[in-house]
């Protein structure tokens, strides 16, 4: 499969590439499955409206977080010649921002407590976003372990850190601490984090900081964080809209059915973005490389994306009614529109990795900027229709973004919606008849284990050996994959 992803890479890239996308994948992968398993528990646990009360702070989170980054961050991995002014420059302006926008969010809680009609919430905000200060600390050695392509370094910190949170969060749960057991594990989450990412990093902030190193960032980062932080408050951006006009426990529904959709798509953006960033930045000059690069990333994601998500869809009600029974029921239409949406979010944000490695800031702030006002005309028209209808707008909305970014990058690779649908499409039709066979097996049964079992088994089943039946290369690459690792 690596083989495949880097077939036009010299032999140094390709090991590069093997080995971080493995230890890229092995991190998602263990953090989504420490955060299900959390999930399975505490939601059994912790009253829905709990959960809304932190699912009504995400927008807050998310773009507090993107602002203290500055997009310094990814201005980092990009540059090659860097100097340790330069990291402690970064570090000190991220360390002094977090301390001002924790200052903001504590004496603006009783606003936010106003706004969403929920009191609790302003002593809720002034602890969890203490998280804020310890993310700042740990973001240059975080940027320096990726630039080293050291994931194997950062899987061991995450999955340590989250193990911690999570059991702790548990403990708090069951003697009965409510909220505070779901803030303790976003905040110990961040403390340990950043502490193991000191531990395990030799790098220390040295170097006085530097006006002139901070300005030669802002060209190419002022763009990128304008894009990041309306990117970022467009994904978020909904389970605070449902607080402002809907019961948290509304709320709740909405926010743990994303959150859950998210697990195997955000596992697949993430692996494959890791490693693109270290790929298309090597290869960012050549513009017939990195086509053919980009391609073999899609058809990569799109071979795993389309059963996944059309098989999530299927079995949705049995599981929620198997793990966390009636309580969660009403979140599975939330999480089945949701998936729709979820399956082609890894497309774009490949296509995004793709414009900052060759540097085109403009036309990343330009898709954000016009992604965010077709966003804002798609909530003021549906979501007056209710929280169905704001879902749906989510589905409409990726598939103009996904437009939108594949007509750009015909543009600036000449890689154009033709090759897109060429590369997608396959596995598209593939993944629906599959799923359609699981149904028509399924159809009678009423036992939730043997409907999910056996959509898992047929679906999978049927999908690989049409794959195979049509000998489509994506298969054929890991299968040669495995033989060559096996020898």
């Amino acid at each position: 499969m690596l083989h495949y992803i880097t077939g036009m890479a010299d032999s140094a890239l390709k090991k590069k590439t093997t080995v971080s996308l493995f230890w890229s994948f092995l991190d998602k992968f263990g953090q989504q499955i420490l955060n299900f398993a959390s999930m399975l528990i505490l939601m059994n646990i912790v009253a829905t409206e709990d959960y809304g009360l932190i699912g009504s702070l995400a927008v807050f989170v998310a773009f507090s977080s993107i602002l203290i980054d500055s997009g310094f961050g990814r201005a980092l991995l990009n540059r090659k010649n860097l100097h340790e002014s330069d990291y402690c420059t970064v570090f000190y302006f991220n360390i002094s921002l977090s301390f001002v926008l924790y200052t903001l969010f504590f004496l603006s809680a009783p606003i936010l407590g106003n706004i969403f009609n929920a009191p609790a919430i302003t002593s809720v905000v002034r602890v969890l976003f203490l998280s804020l200060i310890f993310n700042a600390f740990g973001l240059i050695h975080q940027t320096i372990l990726t630039k080293k392509a050291d994931f194997k370094g950062l899987t061991k910190v995450n999955t340590l850190a989250l193990f911690i949170s999570d059991v702790t969060a548990i403990v708090m749960a069951i003697a009965g601490y409510g909220v505070w057991a779901l803030v303790a594990q976003t905040l110990l989450y961040a403390f340990f984090r950043t502490v193991f990412l000191w531990l395990y990093s030799s790098w220390r902030p040295v170097a006085p900081f530097s006006r002139k190193s901070l300005k030669t960032f802002f060209a190419f980062s002022n763009k990128l964080l304008s894009a990041s932080v309306i990117s970022t408050t467009v994904n978020n951006i909904y389970p605070s809209l449902i607080a402002a006009f809907y019961p948290m426990n509304q709320v709740a529904y909405f926010n743990q059915a994303k959150k859950y959709q998210d697990i195997p798509f955000l596992t697949l953006t993430n692996t494959f973005r890791s490693v693109a960033m270290l790929i298309l930045s090597e290869i960012n000059e050549q513009q017939e490389r990195l086509k053919r690069v980009v391609s073999k990333i899609i058809k990569s994601i799109a071979f795993l994306s389309f059963p996944i998500g059309f098989a999530m869809i299927v079995i949705a009600e049995p599981t929620f009614h198997l793990f966390f029974k009636e309580k969660w029921l009403s979140a599975v239409p939330y999480f089945q529109i949701l998936t729709f949406a979820g399956m082609l979010s890894p497309f774009i944000y490949i296509f995004q990795e793709l414009f900052i490695a060759r540097e085109n800031a403009k036309f990343f702030l330009g898709i954000e900027v016009v992604k965010g006002v077709i966003l804002i005309l798609l909530i003021l028209f549906l979501f007056p229709h209710g929280i169905t209808a704001l879902a749906v707008s989510w589905i409409i909305y990726t598939i103009i973004s996904l437009l939108i970014s594949v007509v750009l990058t015909g543009k600036l690779i000449r890689y154009t919606l033709f090759h897109l649908m060429k590369d997608i499409v396959p596995y598209l039709l593939l993944a629906i008849i599959s799923v359609a066979l699981s149904l028509f097996f399924t159809l009678k049964i009423e036992n939730d284990i043997l409907i999910i079992l056996l959509t898992l088994a047929v679906t999978g089943t049927s999908y690989l050996s049409l794959c195979r039946l049509l000998k489509l290369e994506m298969l054929k690459e890991i299968e040669n994959w495995l033989k060559k690792r096996k020898k």
